[in-house]
């Protein structure tokens, strides 16, 4: 019996004593890895919203310049329309004004010319006795 008290208490100082000190330095170890583990998974993750949130606000912004691009080229264009239907309307203006011009002497053309053309007519209507000649 002596000496089952003796194996036991060398048992104990000998291999459980050095065993459950190197058991529970392994589990502090792994308790403070997988801690450290978690700590880096939130901190990833806080990071992976803050670079959404950036990239949010980044695409917000290239739209914004993109529709305000969109608005100032509708505004070029509108203005190129508008000067080009001036331009049209001036030439039209133009040329309606000389259409009218040559319209007008034409007409003064034709009724200076009315009365040598009735009298033409005459001489080729009527007979020589009547005044006419052919």
């Amino acid at each position: 019996m002596v000496l089952f008290i003796v194996l036991v208490t060398a048992y104990q100082l000998l291999v459980q004593g050095p065993l459950t000190a190197t058991l529970k330095e392994r589990r502090a170890r792994t308790d403070g890895a997988q801690e450290d583990a978690q700590k880096a998974i939130a901190k990833a993750e806080a990071r992976a919203a803050e670079y959404a949130t950036a990239l949010r606000q980044a695409r917000a912004e290239l739209f914004k310049l993109r529709e305000a691009r969109v608005k100032q080229w509708n505004g070029e264009k509108d203005a190129a329309l508008e000067a080009a239907r001036q331009v049209a309307g001036a030439k039209a203006g133009e040329a309606k004004t000389a259409l009218q011009a040559e319209a007008a002497q034409a007409r003064q053309s034709i009724e200076a010319s009315a009365g040598e053309l009735a009298r033409q007519v005459v001489r080729a209507v009527l007979p020589a006795a009547a005044g006419g000649v052919r």
